[in-house]
């Protein structure tokens, strides 16, 4: 499953001035894709679909949730190796944070000015703060995880054996007992962004050593995957759980939660690779490679916002369930469409194009290439 991963790689390309490009792997743009196309659905399922407690025992939502964050969080490890290793910490953390918080802290505006303006509530001002508080961090928490994940590697890597102090610390971040607003969903998804950045380091020993051992291994971590499936339950979650260990059976669901996550993120990786393998040259699968895939940061805060404003209205208590699998495949279809229309829109307007979708505008770069394999 390793072989086929390829961090981003730079080339030069001539011209009156040098102009860095990049050669895109778009295997692991694919992955993305799939996998933000997978958290619109497990939302759809949350929001549209089931309008009580009801989703967390649907096993299409435990299929998707087992593994679909904490895989996007291994695949940013992976992919930010190179800044995390080439940059110094002042450049790192003020370009990532321009990348992840400005458009965050637009989207989030967007989403409170929506919220005056549709509710008109007047509260207090403290309780009005806290509010406000809570939507910037429960609603993008993964924005939050993954920017917290980068400075905490970019700190490690700062020091003396480097993969030792990586290991120990997402083992220490795992178990720390920190359960206040969202530290326990930071402190699960912080060992797979470690994983991902020292996949990054060492890809070609792990190639050599699995080699001849992949089908082996793929078949071992695809029955973990479905022992962990049935296993799982609502206690799984940790939203439910908090990650924190205290008795016998909190120790088990964690453990499960770690073991079911892992196991199903490695099978889910290597089933999309082969996917991009096997159908690279379909329209379909190259939709999802270049325009979900490199706009994965604009469709999370899109369909964040739009689910966190949901919470706030009642709507469809006599729809059967027909009636919601149609109005969630609508939702999320134009989740999907307007997202890719803003993105049009902007990412050719320099201060613009940072603010909304965290990047600065590419124009004058070749259109990328996928990989060969």
């Amino acid at each position: 499953m390793f072989d086929r991963l390829r961090p981003v790689t730079g080339t030069n390309v001539p011209s009156s001035r040098r102009t860095e490009a990049y050669d895109r792997d778009l295997s692991l743009d694919f992955a993305k894709g799939a996998l933000i196309v997978l958290v619109i659905v497990g939302h759809l399922i949350q929001y549209v679909i089931y309008r009580d407690d009801a989703f967390w025992y649907s096993p299409y939502y435990k299929s998707i949730y087992m593994f679909h964050m904490p895989l996007f969080m291994a695949i940013s490890g992976y992919l930010s190796a190179r800044s995390l290793l080439q940059k110094p910490f002042t450049r790192a953390a003020s370009d990532r944070a321009k990348q992840l918080l400005l458009p965050m802290l637009f989207w989030w505006v967007i989403m409170e000015t929506a919220k005056l303006a549709a509710l008109g509530r007047t509260t207090s001002l403290t309780s009005g703060l806290l509010e406000f508080v809570d939507d910037l961090a429960g609603t993008y928490w993964f924005i939050w995880a993954t920017f917290i994940s980068y400075l905490l590697i970019k700190i490690s890597t700062r020091l003396t054996r480097r993969s030792w102090v990586i290991t120990g610390s997402a083992i220490l971040v795992a178990l720390a007992p920190l359960t206040f607003s969202i530290s326990p969903l930071i402190r699960f998804t912080y060992p797979f962004f470690c994983f991902g950045f020292l996949l990054a380091q060492s890809r070609e020993r792990w190639t050599s050593a699995l080699r001849h051992h992949k089908p082996v291994l793929i078949v071992f971590l695809s029955i973990v995957t479905c022992v962990c499936f049935l296993a799982w339950g609502k206690s799984t979650y940790i939203y439910n759980n908090l990650g924190v260990i205290h008795d016998f059976r909190s120790t088990k669901n964690v453990l499960l939660m770690f073991v079911g996550s892992a196991a199903a993120s490695a099978v889910a990786i290597e089933l999309l690779l082969q996917c991009w393998r096997f159908g690279h040259l379909n329209r379909m699968a190259r939709f999802i490679a270049v325009e979900l895939g490199q706009a994965t940061l604009l469709l999370y805060l899109v369909q964040g916002t739009v689910f966190r404003l949901m919470d706030f209205i009642q709507f469809g208590e006599l729809w059967d369930l027909t009636t919601r699998v149609i109005i969630a495949g609508l939702l999320g279809a134009a989740i999907i469409a307007i997202a890719l229309t803003i993105r049009s829109i902007v990412r050719g307007v320099p201060y613009l194009s940072q603010l909304v979708l965290g990047m600065p505008p590419r124009s004058g770069l070749p259109q990328a290439k996928p990989a060969m394999n």
